[in-house]
């Protein structure tokens, strides 16, 4: 009998029992005070005059009037940079501790963006929340007894003026609760490891160690390692190593693109739980099976507002206009893509993070990612979104049924003159030509976006794809950046990178 693990699903379900319901509006406008409040004698607390803000009447308004918007260029410029000098209470009192390198899906050098003992304490109250809510998945009492793999970047942080830098997944994981680091896999030693592939080779070799009931972490990587300890013990699938695994917490990304090649690692189906952890911040995370959206984290250190994602208020580099319309969490309507803006305790005030989302229940404050500011794709009008593109690989999915794990896109002028949009497409054996996948993804696109169809009528000529292999692209983040961690593929590429992409898959 699983006495432990009935104790601790007992101490969830009596915590649950006695929480009472977030009022998620309310506990929006008392963050967003006690945010104001702690950082008023900073110095971008007095240079934005957070003291005559306090007292205004509509707090919410006012703060949005008075401070603009930011995305990481313009607030490391301005302010993040002087911590780097040896200032302190510069956006937040004191000095963070950490700083999070995050390289994104688009920039060329990593960002080096704070995150304060606040933040940590935050992001670790939003993993208890994601705990206590497992008593909405009904899940047996021995499941709270397995180990659980978390598969981020290396918790060997590196030391630079009184700061300790890494990627967000090694600093949550360097400071897991200690009660925790029983069931933690696969342990501090491995997860010191820099070298991504030299870690899951360890993994590899120690998995059968382990009773692993869940895993953590980016779909695409979490592939990669399954598939090492599945070739390295000679299994069909990974239950026959781990045949307690029952649950996946997927982050960073949206996990439906990769749900067919990751249910083909598996001898049985597992409980999928989407969270949403950004080196900003934890902001979100699945609360209920009902639904894979996702609950804003709106009681713990984070303060949101939303800009409706439309032509006119998006620069060409994917910046917001400062003109741009933001609501906050009680103007918000269903069915409407939103900039997703924040205000959080490590001191980034009104910043872009980059993803854009939408609401699938106000009440519950409950959102899905649709895509990237930076991958909205509206060359010649076509106005196609990440949440659209991956919809599209789906289709193509079913239709061929085949398995695609990655894409990329860019859009461009051919010989001729005229604009295509270029696919890339990561799939493996299948025998389906390029010409006939690309007119399927062609109709699927029209059939799904009125924009895209009225752009093809006029200045979008057509698509051309190519299925390449998927670990070109595991390959490229590898050259470009590094492997593992939190590093995405970029879904719409530029010209000028589009062609060292070109040129990297030609060389193989």
């Amino acid at each position: 009998m699983a006495i432990l693990g009935n104790i601790i699903k007992g101490v969830i379900e009596l915590k649950d029992t006695f929480t009472s319901e977030v009022i998620h509006g309310d506990a929006q406008k008392k963050v967003l005070r006690e945010l104001l409040e702690t950082a008023e004698q900073t110095q971008f607390g007095k240079h934005y005059n957070f003291e005559a803000l306090l007292k205004s009447e509509d707090l919410q308004h006012q703060y949005s009037k008075s401070v603009p918007y930011f995305d990481y260029n313009q607030i490391n410029e301005a302010w993040w940079h002087k911590y780097h000098n040896g200032e302190a209470d510069v956006t937040w009192p004191g000095q963070p501790s950490y700083f999070a390198l995050s390289s994104g899906t688009t920039g060329k050098t990593s960002k080096r963006i704070p995150v304060t003992d606040a933040m940590i304490d935050a992001i670790r109250n939003a993993g208890i929340k994601q705990v206590f809510s497992l008593n909405n998945f009904d899940l047996p009492a021995d499941f709270f007894e397995k180990e659980i793999m978390m598969l981020g970047s290396s918790t060997d942080l590196e030391e630079n003026n009184n700061h300790l830098e890494g990627e967000i997944s090694g600093i949550s994981a360097s400071n897991i609760p200690s009660w925790f680091r029983g069931y933690y896999k696969p342990g501090e030693e491995i997860s010191q490891i820099e070298d991504w592939d030299e870690r899951v080779q360890r993994i590899a070799e120690r998995a059968k160690d382990w009773d692993i009931g869940a895993l953590s972490g980016i779909p695409s990587w979490i592939e990669l390692m399954l598939q090492k300890v599945i070739d390295y013990h000679n299994l069909n699938h990974i239950h026959e190593i781990w045949p307690n695994l029952q649950v996946y917490t997927s982050g960073g990304v949206a996990f439906a693109p990769y749900e067919k090649s990751f249910n083909a690692l598996l001898g049985k189906p597992v409980t999928v739980i989407d969270t949403y952890l950004a080196s900003e911040g934890y902001i979100a995370t699945q609360v209920r099976p009902e639904t894979d959206a996702m609950q804003l984290n709106t009681d713990n250190g984070i303060y949101f507002e939303f800009v409706p994602f439309k032509p006119e208020y998006i620069n060409q580099d994917g910046s917001l206009k400062q003109e741009a319309p933001a609501l906050t969490l009680d103007d918000v309507e269903l069915d409407q893509d939103y900039v997703l803006i924040i205000s959080t305790v490590s001191g980034a005030w009104r910043y872009l993070i980059g993803d854009t989302i939408e609401f699938t229940n106000i009440e519950r404050a409950e959102i899905k990612i649709t895509g990237r500011t930076k991958f909205f794709l509206n060359t010649v009008g076509s106005q196609l979104s990440v949440n659209k593109m991956d919809a599209a690989m789906r289709d193509l999915e079913d239709q061929f049924n085949i398995t695609i794990s990655e894409y990329t896109i860019c859009a461009k002028r051919g010989g001729d003159g005229e604009f295509y949009h270029y696919w890339y497409l990561g799939s493996e054996g299948n025998s389906i030509d390029n010409a006939t996948i690309a007119n399927a993804l062609d109709e699927s696109l029209k059939k799904a976006n009125k924009n895209y169809k009225v752009a093809r009528s006029k200045a979008l000529k057509g698509v051309k794809v190519k299925v390449i292999p998927p670990h070109h692209f595991y390959d490229w983040n590898e050259r470009n950046k590094k492997k593992g961690g939190q590093v995405k593929m970029e879904r719409v590429m530029g010209d000028e990178k589009f062609k060292a992409w070109e040129d990297f898959v030609n060389e193989q």
